[in-house]
């Protein structure tokens, strides 16, 4: 007996007229659906009026279920793997599936669509013929500015998923650690409030303030402009200013020389104890 195909199908990110042709066909003829969240993704299903066997396949049952579909294609039955919105494999357990499939001789098979990642530069207007998806940032704030720091130095844009709730604190460690840097703010993405926002990063968070943060986050980061290494470093200079000159305290002067270079607080501290040594 020959072995099944396991098909790895994008879904609708909000829009549900975003699923193609060929993936409601390839939906409605499998033997089996793989679903990230099988409650959400039933409304889907039923929507379109497809009844299909269907299985979870999530991060804390991949293994135990990951095993289970390998046996279904190894009998002969077709699969199609779908996550609760975009393109599965993408910052999901997923390509854990697709991994074993191969290494078992199963074909694996594409149905391409929407990638919010994707849509969001489509439209982001930065130069997005090179950039780097980081998936989602670390929740604690100190893993979180230790992979913003390691990602200082990247040359191309930076495109990032976020939480409502960690939304503000992400973008204010972006500002501290990139410095002020041309961003884009997607939300919600093809669904009714969709929205950008667009301009440096504190006028990001400008226009996030007293607002009821909700939804669904794309963050995207452009690089830092060529010529920014060629700059004079200005943190020494404007210490001395404001240690020396105007007697402000290190803690005083280091926020204001942060807020109008856009170093990081901790490189700028770093100098002013040099300073005062």
């Amino acid at each position: 007996m020959s072995a099944g195909t396991l098909y790895i199908v994008a879904t609708p990110i909000g829009n549900l007229e975003d699923l193609t042709l060929r993936a409601l066909r390839v939906l409605r003829e499998v033997d089996l659906i793989a679903a990230e969240d099988t409650r959400h993704s039933r409304k889907l299903l039923t929507y379109f009026g497809i009844s299909k066997p269907l299985t979870s396949y999530f991060d804390h049952n991949k293994n135990m279920k990951g095993a289970r579909i390998l046996a279904k294609l190894s009998e002969g039955l077709s699969v199609a793997l779908i996550s609760d919105a975009g393109t599965p494999c993408i910052s999901d357990p997923g390509y854990r599936l697709v991994r074993d499939a191969v290494a078992s001789g199963i074909k694996v098979v594409p149905v391409p669509g929407p990638c919010a990642a994707v849509a969001a530069l489509s439209v982001s207007g930065l130069p997005a013929d090179s950039f780097a998806f980081e998936g989602f940032l670390p929740s604690r704030p100190g893993k979180r500015r230790e992979r913003l720091a390691k990602l200082k130095g990247e040359a191309r844009v930076l495109v990032f998923h976020e939480a409502p709730t960690r939304l503000a604190a992400s973008l204010a460690d972006v500002l501290e650690i990139f410095g002020d840097r041309e961003m884009v703010l997607a939300r919600e993405l093809t669904k009714v409030y969709e929205e950008f926002l667009r301009g440096r990063v504190s006028e990001v968070i400008g226009m996030i303030e007293g607002r009821a943060v909700k939804g669904e986050f794309v963050l995207m980061i452009a690089p830092e402009p060529a010529d920014a290494a060629r700059e004079p470093d200005l943190v020494p200079t404007l210490l001395e200013r404001y240690l020396e000159g105007e007697g402000l305290s290190v803690k005083d002067a280091v926020r204001r020389v942060s807020d109008e270079t856009g170093e990081a607080r901790s490189r700028v501290y770093q100098e002013a104890l040099k300073l005062r040594n």
